[in-house]
């Protein structure tokens, strides 16, 4: 991951999914979104963080996951469903896992997929509204939320018994704390 600092490592991120779409790396290949948003899409990692204000819809998100990974497809297009502007970027594990301890993320925090959100870090499966609600609230001592593991019932584990879970605020100090319970 580039050495950027986290106010400005978003930016720099959008800017790197679009010219990896662009240019269709073989290796981190962005999803290409449905022909419906492809036009709203355009342009977004030079003029959409700085027009949107955190929490409005169209809110770009940047998801790194892996490419087989049917639920992490679901929760992307569950965002997408909720008006987030989702780039999707497809990773070999290494660098999931790289992504994942750049921000913070341990084996108990840890779920299928990482994503980025204005200076957020959001950790799985965790429910459109939730990101939403962090964003309009802006805590200063949250660095992101996260579902951890993989809970059936959570936005793209839909299907079987749905399992109560708590999404939790992933602190600065690196503890955790409930956010929300489901």
């Amino acid at each position: 991951m580039l050495n950027v600092p986290n106010t400005s490592r978003f930016h720099a991120t959008i800017a790197l999914a679009a010219i990896v779409a662009a240019l269709g790396c073989s290796s981190g290949k962005a999803d290409t979104p449905p022909a419906s948003q492809q036009a709203s899409t355009q342009g977004l990692a030079t003029h959409a963080a700085a027009t949107l204000a955190p929490g409005t819809p169209g809110t770009p998100v940047v998801v790194y996951k892996d490419a087989q990974c049917g639920c992490c497809k679901a929760w992307v297009q569950h965002m997408r469903d909720n008006g987030f502007q989702v780039t999707a970027i497809d990773e070999p594990a290494r660098v999931l896992d790289s992504i994942k301890t750049a921000h913070g993320i341990n084996d108990a925090t840890a779920s299928c997929h990482t994503a980025e959100v204005g200076k957020y870090v959001i950790e799985g499966h965790v429910p459109a509204d939730l990101v939403q609600k962090l964003l309009t609230d802006k805590p200063a001592d949250v660095v992101g939320l996260t579902v951890p593991g993989m809970v059936t019932g959570t936005p793209g584990m839909e299907g079987g018994t749905p399992e109560h879970y708590t999404v939790l605020a992933m602190m600065r100090d690196g503890t955790t704390r409930p956010y929300a319970e489901r």
